[in-house]
C-alpha cells in the first residue's frame, strides 16, 4: 500500500474542538470552521494569511457554493455569508435545540439541517419563508445528506436509523427507514454517521459500527460491498472523490485511509491522529483535512503512482453487486459526433484522455460548480412546482407549470386533513382505512348544526358557506368523479344532491357562491350548476391545465397556465365571469406574480372583491376588475414588514383563510409549520398595511410622514373598490356612509401631511401638490387657515386659487 503523497500543515485555524472543512466547488477556495467565532476563507493558489469572517461560537458545519457560504452552531443558527464580500448575509434559519450539520442542495437553492430537535428543516435560501419539515425521526438528527440530483435527502439518526426522503413532491415523502447500517452514536460524538452519495447517484456510502464501510444500493435499500479491514477505530468521516474513482475515509484509530472504488481495495494510508474532517479539492489530486485540535493539513498528490490517472476519468459507476447494471453515466469520447450517438470509450482510452475530459458534467451528474447546477433545479422541492430544468441533449423539453390547488385546503398529515377553511367553519376528513369520516364544524353554532358522516366516495376537496356544502371525489376503478352538495337546513332530508363527470374526468377545483356550483376539470372544462343540481353552464378554459377557481354571487374567477415565460414557466393567468349575464368580465390576464412565486390561496373578499395571497406573503386586490382591459393587481398587505417580524424576533408564517372588514384573516403558523393542524389554530387578524417602505408599520400609528402616506394610499384604493361596487349597483346607506367616511380619512391623512409640509422651509410645492389630491372642497379652505398658521402667505393665495378653479369646474 502506497502512501507517497506530501502534506503541508499544520495550520492553526481554530480553538480546540469540533472542526469542518469544505472546498468551493470551482476549487479556489477552501474554508474551515471550528468553535472559535469565526470562519477561515483560504485562496488555494496562494499562500497568503487566510480571511477571517465573524460568525458565532461553538460552530459544527461548513458549506459552501462558489458565490456564498453556509455555517451551523450549537446555538441553533444556521446562518449565511457573501463569499465576494465576507459578511454576514442573513439568518437563514433557527432550530430550537443546537445544529449539527447542514446540507446544500446540488442546484445551491436550499439547505437541509440537522440538529438535537426530532425535525429536519429544509429551507430555501433566497426566500427562508419556503420550508419543508422532516418529522418522522424519533430522535435527534445527527447529518444530513442531498442526492446528487436533489431529488432525495437522508437524515442520519442517533438511533441508527437512516432516514430516506423523497423531495419529488410538496410534501415530503418517507421512503424508506434503513436500520443496521451505520452506529448508535450521540449528537456530540467524533464518530461519524454520515451517508455519502457516490456521484453517480446509484448508492450511499455510510459507516457502520464494525468499523466498516459499507455500500448501500439506491435501488432496493439494501447493502452490497464494503470497505474493510483497515480502520480499527471508530470512523470520523468520509468523501468520495470528485468522479468517484476513489473514497477516503478518517479514523480513531489515526489513520487517513484512501480506498480504490471499483476494487474496494485500499490504495493509501496516511498515519494522522484526532481528523474529524476531510474534503476533495474539486479539480486536483489534493485532499484538506481538519482535527479536533483546531488544525488543518493539506495532502498533496494524496493517490499517487500509475492509479492517479483514474482521477482524470469521466464519473465512474458506483461499486455495486450488480457489475452489470448499466450507471446513468454516459462515458465521454473525445470525438464529438461519437458522444452525440453514444459511442462508448474503452477504460484505455479514457486513461489516455486529455486533461480537458477531468470531471466532465457530460451526464447532468450533478458534480461541477453550482454555476452549471444552478440550471437544473432539484425537481419537486418546490411548494409550487415552478422549476425550471434544462433539456440535456436529445430529450424534449416542456415548461414548468402551475399544479392545480384547491384553495384553504391542505395536504394529508398522518391520517387527517382540512378540505376547506374558511370564515364559516372548517371541513375535516379522516382516513379510516376502508372509508373517510368527514366533519364540518361552524364558527357560529348558534345558527348552524355541526355535521359528521361517514365518506364512502372519499371526497378530496370542499366549499364551504353560509347555505351548504360542497364536496367532491376522483374517479376511481370503474367510478367517475362526482360532485356532491348538501344544503345545510336540510341535513335531515334529501335536499342533497350528486352528480358524476364523464369517465376519466377529474376534478381539479370546486367552488360555491349563494348561486352557483363551479367545477374546474382536468380536460379544461368549466362546470356551473344551479344549487339544485342543474347544469347552466359549461365551456372549456382557454389557458389550461386549470389551476383554481373561486365564487361569488354571480362571478367566478378561473387560475390557469397561460404562455411559457423567459425563464421556462408558464405564466398563472386568471378569467373573469358573471354567470347570471354571462358575461365575461377580465379573460386569460396574468397576475402579477415575482419570479419563481405563486399562489397559495385565491378567494374573494366580504365585498365580493377578488383576492389572491402569494407564496412571498402578499395579499393584493384586483382593482376595476368590473372593466374590461382595466384591471390591476394592488398589494394590501406585505405580512413580510408585520411589525411582530421586525428584527427576526419571530420566525413564523400565516395561513390565509378570508378578507373581512378590511383585515385579512389568518392561522399564524410557527415553527416553520407550512400548513395548519389539530387541533385548529385561532385565526389572528393584520389590518391592511400596504408596503410604501421598508419600516414595519405600527397599527394605529399616524404620526410619521410615512404612516400619514400609508393612510391616504390605502383609502384611497379602499374607496376606488367602493367606487367600482357604486357604479355597478344601488348601495345601501350603510355603504354610502362608509365612502363619506374614506373621503374624510383621505383628507385628513393630507391635511396632517400639509401641516408636516408646512413646517418646513422648503416644502411649499410639495404642500401646493398635496393640496390637489383633497377629495373635498371644505378641505381646501381649512388648508387655507393651515397655510395662514404657519405663515405661508404665498401658498394660501395659491391654495385659494386652486378654491377658485373648483367653484368654476362645479
Amino acid at each position: 500500500m502506497s502512501a507517497t503523497g506530501s502534506l503541508r500543515g499544520p495550520v492553526f485555524s481554530h480553538q480546540a474542538g469540533q472542526t469542518s472543512v469544505n472546498y468551493s466547488p470551482d476549487g479556489k477556495h477552501l474554508y474551515t470552521i471550528g468553535s472559535n467565532d469565526c470562519i477561515r476563507k483560504y485562496t488555494t493558489t496562494s499562500t497568503d494569511e487566510p480571511v477571517s469572517i465573524e460568525t458565532a461560537d461553538n460552530n459544527t458545519c461548513i458549506v459552501s457554493s462558489n458565490d456564498q457560504i453556509i455555517s451551523c452552531s450549537e446555538d441553533c443558527s444556521v446562518s449565511l455569508f457573501s463569499a465576494s464580500t465576507n459578511t454576514l448575509s442573513k439568518l437563514i434559519v433557527r432550530t430550537n435545540l443546537p445544529c449539527r450539520d447542514v446540507a446544500l442542495s446540488p442546484d445551491g437553492a436550499w439547505v437541509a439541517v440537522a440538529s438535537d430537535d426530532h425535525i429536519v428543516k429544509v429551507v430555501k435560501i433566497t426566500d427562508t419563508r419556503q420550508l419543508l419539515i422532516l418529522r418522522d425521526q424519533t430522535n435527534s438528527n445527527k447529518h444530513v445528506s442531498f442526492h446528487p440530483s436533489g431529488n432525495y435527502l437522508t437524515v442520519s439518526c442517533t438511533d441508527g436509523i437512516i432516514y430516506v426522503y423523497s423531495l419529488t413532491k410538496a410534501v415530503p415523502e418517507l421512503i424508506k427507514k434503513i436500520d443496521g447500517v451505520i452506529p448508535r452514536t450521540e449528537t456530540t460524538d467524533e464518530a461519524s454517521a454520515k451517508v455519502a452519495w457516490h456521484p453517480d447517484g446509484r448508492a450511499f456510502a455510510a459507516p457502520t459500527g464494525t468499523r466498516e464501510i459499507v455500500i448501500v444500493s439506491r435501488d432496493n435499500w439494501t447493502k452490497q460491498k464494503s470497505f474493510s479491514n483497515e480502520h480499527s477505530g471508530e470512523i470520523t468521516d468520509l468523501a468520495w472523490s470528485p468522479n468517484g474513482a476513489f473514497l477516503a475515509s478518517a479514523g480513531k484509530d489515526g489513520k487517513v485511509v484512501i480506498w480504490e472504488s471499483k476494487d474496494m481495495t485500499a490504495v493509501a494510508a496516511y498515519p494522522h491522529k484526532n481528523v474529524c474532517s476531510l474534503a476533495w479539492h474539486p479539480t486536483d489530486n489534493t485532499i484538506s483535512f481538519t482535527t479536533n485540535e483546531g488544525r488543518l493539513y493539506t495532502l498533496q498528490n494524496a493517490v499517487s503512482g500509475s492509479i492517479a490517472g483514474r482521477l482524470k476519468l469521466s464519473l465512474r459507476p458506483a461499486p455495486l453487486l450488480d457489475e452489470d447494471a448499466p450507471a446513468p453515466v454516459r462515458t465521454r469520447s473525445p470525438n464529438p459526433v461519437d458522444a452525440l450517438f453514444g459511442g462508448p470509450m474503452s477504460e484505455d482510452e479514457e486513461d489516455a484522455a486529455s486533461l480537458d475530459d477531468f470531471i466532465e458534467d457530460d451526464d447532468n451528474g450533478g458534480y461541477l460548480e453550482p454555476g452549471l447546477l444552478g440550471k437544473r433545479k432539484a425537481a419537486g422541492l418546490l411548494t409550487d412546482p415552478t422549476s425550471f430544468k434544462r433539456p440535456t441533449l436529445g430529450a424534449s423539453w416542456s415548461p414548468a407549470i402551475h399544479e392545480p390547488f384547491q384553495p384553504s385546503s391542505t395536504p394529508w398529515r398522518g391520517k387527517r386533513r382540512y378540505l376547506c377553511l374558511n370564515m364559516v367553519g372548517f371541513a375535516w376528513t379522516v382516513d379510516q382505512g376502508t372509508h373517510n369520516t368527514v366533519t364540518i364544524e361552524f364558527h357560529d353554532r348558534g345558527s348552524y348544526r355541526n355535521a359528521h358522516f361517514t365518506d364512502q366516495f372519499l371526497y378530496d376537496k370542499a366549499c364551504l358557506n353560509e347555505g351548504g356544502a360542497l364536496f367532491s371525489c376522483q374517479p376511481d376503478d370503474n367510478k367517475p368523479a362526482m360532485l356532491y352538495y348538501r344544503p345545510h337546513e336540510s341535513w335531515g332530508t334529501r335536499g342533497d344532491w350528486r352528480t358524476s363527470l364523464p369517465e376519466g374526468e377529474e376534478i381539479t377545483s370546486i367552488a360555491l357562491s349563494e348561486g352557483y356550483v363551479v367545477a374546474c376539470t382536468s380536460a379544461g372544462y368549466v362546470r356551473v350548476y344551479t344549487l339544485f343540481g342543474i347544469p347552466f353552464r359549461l365551456y372549456r378554459q382557454k389557458n389550461t391545465p386549470v389551476v383554481s377557481c373561486a365564487s361569488y354571487r354571480d362571478y367566478v374567477m378561473v387560475l390557469g397556465n397561460g404562455a411559457v415565460a423567459a425563464d421556462g414557466k408558464t405564466q398563472l393567468t386568471y378569467s373573469l365571469f358573471n354567470i347570471k349575464r354571462d358575461e365575461t368580465l377580465q379573460e386569460n390576464d396574468i397576475i402579477a406574480l415575482p419570479s419563481g412565486g405563486g399562489v397559495r390561496n385565491v378567494f374573494f373578499s366580504d365585498q365580493g372583491d377578488p383576492m389572491v395571497y402569494d407564496t412571498d406573503g402578499v395579499l393584493m386586490v384586483l382593482l376595476h376588475w368590473r372593466e374590461m382591459g382595466q384591471a390591476r393587481w394592488t398589494p394590501l398587505l406585505d405580512t413580510k414588514q408585520l411589525e411582530r417580524l421586525a428584527g427576526g424576533r419571530k420566525e413564523e408564517t400565516y395561513w390565509p383563510v378570508a378578507v373581512a372588514q378590511e383585515r385579512l384573516h389568518a392561522i399564524i403558523l410557527k415553527g416553520g409549520e407550512q400548513y395548519p393542524f389539530f387541533p385548529l389554530p385561532l385565526l389572528s387578524e393584520f389590518p391592511f398595511r400596504l408596503p410604501l417602505t421598508n419600516i414595519p408599520l405600527k397599527e394605529g400609528a399616524t404620526s410619521t410622514p410615512e404612516d400619514l402616506e400609508e393612510t391616504y394610499l390605502r383609502h384611497s384604493t379602499l374607496l376606488a373598490l367602493q367606487h367600482d361596487s357604486a357604479a355597478a349597483r344601488v348601495l345601501d346607506v350603510d355603504e354610502r356612509v362608509d365612502i363619506a367616511n374614506k373621503e374624510n380619512s383621505i383628507d385628513r391623512a393630507l391635511i396632517q401631511l400639509l401641516m408636516l409640509a408646512c413646517k418646513e422651509e422648503d416644502q411649499n410645492e410639495k404642500a401646493l401638490e398635496i393640496c390637489g389630491l383633497f377629495r373635498q372642497k371644505r378641505s381646501l379652505e381649512m388648508a387655507v387657515k393651515v397655510a395662514l398658521k404657519y405663515d405661508k402667505g404665498v401658498l394660501a393665495g395659491k391654495i385659494q386659487e386652486k378654491i377658485g378653479e373648483v367653484m368654476e369646474e362645479d
